[in-house]
């Protein structure tokens, strides 16, 4: 019997987060059903011992390198046989009914291909963009202005009911299998960042509607600012021109290029 939900978490150097993600998710109240799988990205820490050893029922693709976020979602997802498939970070916390909830509302609402919880700081807060709209150039520009001009965010981050919204954080995606097998995998030439923007605007291409659903939540240990890590910055960047040469043409990708210019002087 093929399985009803399967989770894809990937991991790379975070034994102790991945520990207490997977302890979280045995607690699921739609543990009947569902497969856990883990990529390993050639991890240093032991993480892919430590999931053979304290969780076997867990199954493990474990990567001699790093491949990358994209790529390793993808060995998972092909792996994965549920009608469902969740993409969830290993820094993640996720309550008992969190699961059972999200399934609920895609089943009531079969137009829906891909969901999220509300995501939140580990101070309870709620996370910063944890959804969003397309970052074409006239929406970028609102949220830089918002940013360097009245010093506040374009969104409400703390919603409290369900938005249609362009994209939500692949920290913790949920996805209709068959939405997915219309939109194809997350493209692997983004290393990491926007390939849920990319894989959400292929879905609504597709007809599928995108929804963030702020009833239920889950804590994201991560996920705080790119400040302080300017690999993490460049990857970023170059991620959102890449995005930006698949969707947009030459004239919007002029615009990103001086925009971003601009936007890293002015910020420093």
């Amino acid at each position: 019997m093929l399985p009803y939900l399967s989770i894809v978490i990937v991991n790379w150097n975070t034994a102790d987060l991945l520990r207490d993600c997977l302890r979280s998710l045995a607690a699921s109240t739609v543990a009947a059903g569902t497969e856990i799988i883990v990529v390993d990205n050639g991890s240093a820490d032991d993480s892919a011992a430590m999931v053979h050893r304290e969780f076997p029922t867990v199954r493990l693709i474990a990567n001699r390198d790093n491949v990358g976020y994209t790529r390793a979602n993808n060995q998972g997802l092909a792996a994965s046989e549920g009608r469902y498939v969740l993409l969830l970070n290993s820094d993640t916390l996720v309550p008992p009914y969190t699961l059972a909830a999200l399934l609920a509302f895609m089943e009531r609402f079969p137009q829906v291909g891909a969901c999220s919880p509300q995501l939140l700081r580990p101070d309870g807060l709620p996370q910063a963009f944890a959804f969003g709209s397309d970052p074409t150039p006239p929406y970028l520009l609102r949220r830089g202005l918002a940013r360097l001009i009245v010093r506040r965010p374009l969104h409400n981050w703390d919603v409290r009911h369900p938005l249609r919204v362009d994209w939500v954080s692949g920290a913790c995606l949920l996805l209709r299998r068959a939405a997915l097998v219309q939109s194809g995998p997350l493209d692997e030439a983004i290393f990491m960042y926007f390939e849920d923007n990319d894989l959400c605007r292929r879905l609504r291409q597709c007809g599928w509607q995108v929804v963030y659903y702020p009833r239920v939540a889950i804590t994201h240990i991560g996920g705080q600012s790119l400040a302080k890590n300017p690999r993490a910055r460049r990857a970023y960047r170059e991620s959102l021109r890449h995005f930006y040469r698949k969707h947009y043409g030459p004239l919007a990708q002029c615009w990103l290029a001086s925009g971003l210019w601009v936007y890293e002087r002015l910020m420093g």
